[in-house]
């Protein structure tokens, strides 16, 4: 039998989740024992075949600063007219949370058993899964991506191979604010039955 209370206070947890902004994060950031924690409710997704298509890489301390030079200094290069005020924000990218996890999506052509957008869903499905699991250990994040998540010259200098992709940069820290609420799409609105007669 369903505890009713249980429920709801799990499902209100669910509801809290907000995302902090990378600038709104601060010191602490999960020590190790916390982060490999959190990872390990992370890595609790959908995986369809058992691929495990992730892999993480840490990026904290002086290495969010020399992450963000070289990423700024690849923009210049691709988007000269971008303007300093873009090759500004590019340096500062990495720096605002004390830490960033890059959550790296492993996509092998050679599997050909399990679709590659299904196993790009499990990536994104990870993001997610940290910002509720940082959120749940009373940390902040921000899963956020931009032109360097998509560009190869960002993922050959963080190591990517030739068929692993970004899914994405998530941020974590502990917030400086309370994260404000947002106004959230109706289900209702967006729910419809399917019949076989048509719409």
């Amino acid at each position: 039998m369903t505890d009713i209370a249980n429920t709801e206070e799990a499902l209100a947890a669910l509801d809290a989740r907000r995302s902090v902004p990378a600038r709104q994060l601060a010191e602490p950031a999960p020590d190790d024992a916390e982060l490999l924690r959190l990872l390990r409710s992370a890595v609790r997704v959908p995986d369809h075949g058992k691929r495990v298509p992730f892999r993480f890489l840490r990026v904290r301390g002086a290495a969010r600063s020399a992450l963000g030079e070289r990423v700024a200094a690849i923009g210049r290069r691709l988007r000269p007219g971008a303007g300093e005020a873009a090759f500004e924000k590019d340096r500062q990218r990495f720096s605002h949370a004390p830490l960033v996890l890059v959550v790296v999506a492993v996509l092998d052509p050679a599997d050909t058993a399990i679709p590659e957008q299904e196993r790009l869903m499990t990536a994104g499905c990870v993001c997610f899964a940290l910002l509720q699991a940082a959120q749940a250990m009373g940390y902040g994040g921000s899963w956020l991506t931009g032109w360097p998540a998509f560009e190869r010259e960002v993922m050959d200098l963080l190591g990517l191979g030739p068929h692993e992709r970004i899914a994405g940069f998530v941020h974590l820290g502990t917030p400086r604010i309370e994260p404000p609420e947002r106004e959230r799409p109706d289900p209702a609105a967006l729910l419809r039955d399917w019949s076989p007669d048509g719409p």
